[in-house]
């Protein structure tokens, strides 16, 4: 870099300082810190009554809606990203290492199972999974899609035969079965806090078509915090938790405690490449309690008990092209789930839902997907 472009660069970040939205919201004077989040919080209210509007019963065509989130979005994300961080503890790590569980289970994994598995697909190896699918090589099926992003951390992750196994968080069991239909000697432990997630994977621990049901199978239901292993494991590998975990540092901690000292850990989550760490009011409220999205450099920069060594993006027109394919079978399937107990009214959740998916296929496709997007990480002992 020439000393003009590193004076060039200096001055925008001393600018940026002193100017509210633009920027690092951690590095802004006390002024322009507090007139930001005075912006953010009109913005949250703008945003909650446009969505409050629609879920309540306002006639809005799918066009317009999605129009909106493709006119807004990319401005957020080049020009005004702290206004994508609605509240200050999604800037910074939380005491708790995992946030609003119970609500979480309550609002997103333990809704009625028939909805989630036409949504999500359910297979007789791709079990519900609600993580991104792999498309950009040429999947045509969310099906293969799932299959592929798989394969691809199989090969990232290094997986053989006969290892040892950890999923944290391991949802209905897919990323364990597809696993385990590949390598007969490998064995799989899922850790997971939802007791219908749990349920589910009980059932196909019984159901001999089932890996789940090999033998090569442990399932733990509980909190990561109260965990505890006999033995150390080969791999330890987790997809889309850490969006719900408040404390990466505390996390990744209890997480090298379970690990060999050999042992590798790869983490699949939503990440950002914006200056800050970013969330919204809605999601919060509707659809992920205390949800984050963490910056894409977030785990890099916690090596202590763990360290990262290679790290990937994965462009975000991946994961668009997933939540159309979930939007596709929500409303393929609204006959069937209209019968199906919400805790709600079904045409409000019906509303919730949709909103919240139609944004999402434009919110990864934003900027051509390279700015919100999910990040692998291959971590190791330090």
């Amino acid at each position: 870099m020439t000393s003009v472009s590193v004076e060039s660069k200096i001055k925008k970040e001393n600018f940026q300082h002193y100017i509210p939205v633009i920027g690092d919201i951690h590095d802004k004077s006390p002024l322009a810190y507090q007139a930001t989040c005075g912006v953010v919080n009109v913005v949250n209210s703008v945003q909650m009554a446009v969505a409050e509007a629609y879920i309540n019963g306002l006639e809005v065509p799918d066009p317009v809606l999605r129009s909106l989130f493709d006119t807004c979005m990319p401005v957020f994300f080049k020009h005004f990203p702290s206004l994508l961080a609605p509240y200050e503890w999604v800037l910074q790590e939380t005491e708790d290492a995992a946030e609003g569980a119970k609500d979480l289970m309550k609002i997103q994994y333990d809704l009625p199972q028939g909805m989630l598995n036409r949504m999500l697909g359910d297979r007789s190896l791709i079990y519900p999974k609600y993580s991104m699918g792999l498309w950009e090589k040429g999947a045509e099926t969310l099906e293969q899609s799932q299959m592929q992003m798989i394969d691809d951390i199989i090969e990232k992750l290094d997986i053989q035969d006969g290892e040892n196994i950890l999923d944290f968080g391991c949802g209905w069991g897919c990323v364990p079965n597809y696993i385990l239909s590949k390598f007969p000697n490998v064995r799989f432990t899922g850790l997971n806090l939802s007791h219908e997630q749990c349920e589910y994977m009980r059932g196909k621990m019984k159901d001999p078509t089932s890996y789940l049901s090999s033998g090569r199978f442990t399932l733990v239901e509980g909190d990561l915090n109260e965990a505890h292993f006999e033995e150390k494991f080969d791999k330890i590998l987790t997809v889309g938790v850490f969006c719900h975990v408040g404390n990466m540092t505390k996390a990744f901690s209890k997480i090298a405690t379970f690990l060999k000292p050999e042992g590798k850990f790869f983490v699949h989550i939503i990440t950002v490449r914006t200056p800050n760490n970013i969330s919204s009011a809605y999601t919060h409220k509707y659809i992920f309690p205390h949800g984050r999205y963490w910056n894409f450099d977030a785990v890099p920069n916690r090596n202590k008990d763990l360290k990262t060594v290679k790290r990937w993006y994965l462009n975000g027109t991946n994961y668009s092209t997933t939540f159309a394919a979930w939007l596709q079978n929500f409303d393929d399937n609204q006959a069937y789930f209209g019968d199906l107990d919400y805790g709600i009214d079904f045409a409000k959740f019906r509303r919730i839902w949709r909103f919240y998916l139609i944004w999402f296929v434009s919110n990864f496709a934003s900027c051509d997907g390279e700015i919100n997007g999910n990040g692998q990480f291959l971590l190791v002992h330090s």
